[in-house]
């Protein structure tokens, strides 16, 4: 397989142009604010499954017109074409960008992990506004260079970890920054999710004929050359390669996180450890456990730990100080106070305890809102969201400092945010990835 060289193309004169501009100073003007009868015209790279889900909610909004759809699955268009009739389609986002760049205002990035900065990066060197699945990207470096880039052009971003808006997630965050359980000295998150429970498997499977209309060259993008293997990768599982996703921890590390530092205000952490049974150098492990520290804030003690486990792991139910006939759900987080514990279930209303303590008080309920019209209000208004890049840029790099530490399993990893250093070099070279011709991601600049 070969990359078609992109290296003259006006999309790449007009993506090094964005960077270089991006770079020419610190920040950028914001878009001006739209009037109130102007439409937001979106492109939808990846139009089926999590894309289908993204796209239908943008395009519910009143405001929202769509001009353009990229898949690299010619068979993945039927739904969308069918509910948004007359959008013009592509299988290659790059030549989607030279096409019809004029007639885009915002861009929706719903594919595999590993290609989030390919096209997001080239989107926002471009101007556009972007909605950008979680793990908003692949590396830490790469999420590094979202935060810098969005933060330059000043366009309006969003992570899509739409349970950010959900009306539990923001009660718990108002009863944690209201003092319900006073400062917060620690932090249990777990989720259910089985390790490889996507692909099943840990070795590279034999190689089988694409199918129909799919592009593989377009699908591997940045990643390393592998063939075609049927029931593997495309559609779905493809989460617990290594060189494709992010495994349970990235999953839903940016979901199930998101109250944590949302709630605390913690931003980067000062050391990461990971433990877990094993793996290889193809898939993310089974069960594991990680562990990070952080410089305290003004809710938490001096300094805090956050617990993650997945792979069915859970942390003991003593903790939580609960009645003895209840449990904790299957995925979420417990934070443990001065005063009293929080359990906030993913996607689950917070309840506090000891049930005794907490029986007389009155939990507040948080209205939510639509997570995607939310962005689309934002970028209409030329103003930023709660969960721009700004902030989902640092959850993700936690995120996947904690799948970098899984990798050297028992060793403690001292982060230096400024210089993006571990100070362990083999660690630091898994902060970034190596990327196929025609799919690089530039430093942001600046």
């Amino acid at each position: 397989m070969t990359t078609p060289d992109y290296g003259t193309s006006r999309r790449t004169f007009l993506y090094q142009s964005g960077l270089l501009m991006a770079g020419a100073a610190t920040a950028t003007a914001a878009p001006r604010p739209r009037s109130g009868n102007e439409q937001l015209r979106v492109a939808a790279v990846g139009v089926n499954g999590m894309g289908w889900s993204d796209l239908s909610n943008v395009g519910s909004h009143p405001s929202v017109r769509f001009t353009a759809f990229c898949d690299i699955d010619n068979s993945r268009f039927d739904r969308a074409a069918a509910a948004f009739s007359g959008v013009r389609q592509w299988q290659d986002y790059r030549r989607m960008f030279d096409d019809a760049a004029d007639q885009i205002d915002a861009v929706i990035v719903s594919t595999p992990d590993h290609m989030h900065a390919s096209i997001a990066m080239q989107a926002l060197a471009m101007g556009k506004h972007v909605y950008c699945q979680k793990p908003l990207t692949h590396t830490v470096w790469e999420a590094r260079q979202m935060r810098l880039l969005a933060e330059q052009k000043g366009v309006t971003t969003q992570m899509g970890n739409q349970i950010h808006s959900h009306q539990a997630y923001r009660t718990g965050v108002r009863l944690i920054q209201g003092g319900a359980i006073g400062k917060v000295t620690q932090v249990h998150s777990w989720v259910g999710v089985q390790g490889r429970q996507y692909c099943n498997r840990t070795d590279r499977p034999p190689a089988g004929a694409v199918p129909p209309g799919v592009d593989w060259n377009l699908w591997l993008g940045a990643a390393p050359e592998r063939p075609f293997a049927a029931d593997v990768y495309h559609p779905f599982k493809w989460r617990d390669w290594q060189d494709f996703g992010s495994g349970a921890l990235g999953d839903f590390g940016c979901h199930i996180l998101d109250p944590v530092f949302t709630a605390l205000g913690i931003r980067n952490p000062l050391t990461v450890t990971a433990e877990h049974s094993g793996t290889n150098d193809e898939v993310w492990p089974g069960p594991e456990t990680v562990t990070w520290e952080f410089a305290g804030t003004e809710l938490t003690s001096d300094r805090i730990q956050v617990i993650w486990r997945d792979g069915g792991l859970q942390p003991p139910q003593e903790l939580a100080k609960m009645p003895a006939d209840a449990t904790l759900p299957k995925s979420g987080s417990l934070f443990i106070g001065e005063k009293g514990n929080m359990v906030l279930p993913h996607v689950g209303m917070p309840m506090l305890f000891p049930a005794e303590k907490y029986a007389d008080y009155e939990i507040p309920e948080i209205a939510g809102s639509s997570h995607w019209h939310d962005w689309v209000d934002a970028a209409l208004a030329g103003k930023q969201t709660t969960d721009g890049f700004s902030y989902a840029g640092p959850l993700t790099e936690t995120v996947q400092l904690g799948n970098v530490a899984a990798r050297v399993p028992g060793t403690v990893l001292k982060w230096d945010a400024e210089h993006m250093t571990t100070g362990n070099t083999r660690a630091d070279a898994m902060l970034t990835k190596h990327y196929r011709r025609g799919f690089e991601v530039p430093a942001a600049g600046g």
